[in-house]
């Protein structure tokens, strides 16, 4: 938002999507101090109490913490646990009272290559549907998919507002899983990777690659880069 579009909103409100910007861009990271009320009363020329509702409503949103004595700082990002079971993230998110929010970066219809037809048990060619998205965590990205869905099985697929409902969530209403198989591994982002997930080219991620079934059709195959720092797999597996 530029600062002439923050001048529209109440006062309170402006101090706190200046922390959000500087938040959601990266600038400020987890644990870094977040300006004290008098700094930002002097910044804004805002009185006690709208700097105080700023700090107050970002701390119950989840984005910062304050602890008397220690001031206020960015809230360190819960390490998601997944219990390797498809679930929704945005779900995920809302369990740990943080913000979840997603960019949009591809959905449209397309051919498909060889790997892509070999991976869905189509024809070379076949039409597919293919939708990029980032997935953040109080304005922090933490997921970066890009997923193949066949179309047979979720015809419905490129009408969804992803930004409301994951790709996995749809899938799940729409062609539910008979089947599933994963490979985890480590990785390093490709450059695109990289820049939309705020992270070096040399830092570490891990990547999910995982295809569901659905009935007789191969239903998606994703892969679902994460970073290291950001992310971690745990699970429960009984005989």
């Amino acid at each position: 938002m530029r600062k002439d579009d923050l001048r529209d909103l109440p006062a309170y409100e402006q101090v706190k999507t200046w922390i959000r910007q500087r938040i959601a861009s990266g600038e400020w990271k987890p644990r870094d101090a977040v300006p004290s009320e008098a700094a930002l009363i002097s910044r804004f020329g805002v009185s006690r109490m709208t700097a105080h509702r700023a700090l107050r409503e970002l701390a119950a949103e989840g984005l910062v913490t304050r602890v008397r004595g220690s001031g206020t700082r960015v809230a360190e990002l819960s390490r998601i646990a997944s219990r390797l079971v498809l679930r929704d993230i945005h779900e995920e998110i809302a369990e740990r009272g943080h913000v979840h929010s997603t960019r949009v970066l591809l959905a449209t219809a397309q051919k498909a290559t060889s790997p892509v037809a070999e991976s869905l048990g189509l024809r070379k060619g076949a039409r597919v549907f293919h939708t990029v998205l980032v997935q953040l965590e109080n304005g922090v990205p933490i997921q970066y998919e890009d997923r193949f869905v066949n179309p047979a099985a979720a015809p419905e697929y490129l009408k969804t507002d992803f930004t409301r409902t994951s790709p996995t969530l749809h899938l799940l209403r729409s062609a539910p899983v008979t089947q599933a198989s994963y490979v985890i591994e480590a990785c390093l982002p490709d450059e695109e990777e990289a820049r939309q997930l705020g992270i070096g080219r040399g830092d570490a991620c891990l990547a999910m690659l995982r295809r569901t079934v659905s009935g007789a059709h191969v239903a998606s195959v994703a892969r679902q880069v994460y970073p290291g720092t950001r992310y971690s797999f745990a699970g429960q597996f009984q005989a």
